[in-house]
């Protein structure tokens, strides 16, 4: 699953319309046009790679993005004193966004624990506390474990049952 396809199903499931994903885009501090963003959520077709003007999400794009979600579902936080004003990109080269992505809309969308079991629970796969644990710890812990596409499209499959019914 790329970002672009987890965009698609991010919004389906949370009924994110094409303005307010351009507001976010901008909150995470990445300037997106309405335009933009629908070339972004466009699904690509296999066949035509050469004539797809479809925009392509790289990972930072993506990080920028979470981190606007975040912010426009809890507002703005202020810095700690002693702490940067403008925290460092959380997403480095190596980094899963599939394990960004649980992390980000957890806290965006104040999900506890139990909340994401339910949701994988209503996706139809069983995820143990200590699996989602895993899933959500930092990457070089030594019980971190990379969150495969299986988890992160029924993740978003299980979101799209609770929030859209």
């Amino acid at each position: 699953m790329d970002n672009n396809d987890i965009l698609i199903r991010l919004r389906y499931a949370l009924e994110i319309k094409n303005k307010e994903m351009a507001e976010i885009f901008k909150l995470g501090g990445v300037d997106v046009t309405v335009p933009e963003v629908i070339k972004i959520l466009t699904k690509s077709d296999e066949d035509e790679d050469e004539n797809d003007d479809r925009i392509k999400c790289n990972n930072s794009m993506f990080d920028s993005f979470l981190n606007g979600f975040i912010i426009y579902k809890r507002g703005k936080q202020e810095p700690k004193p002693g702490q940067p004003a403008t925290p460092e990109p959380s997403i480095k080269k190596s980094v899963n966004v599939n394990n960004l992505l649980l992390k980000k809309v957890k806290i965006a969308l104040e999900l506890t624990t139990e909340d994401m079991l339910d949701i994988f629970e209503n996706a139809g796969i069983t995820v143990t506390k200590g699996e989602l644990g895993a899933l959500l710890r930092k990457e070089g812990h030594k019980n971190y474990k990379e969150c495969g596409d299986k988890y992160a499209r029924n993740f978003l499959k299980g979101l799209a049952i609770k929030y859209r019914g």
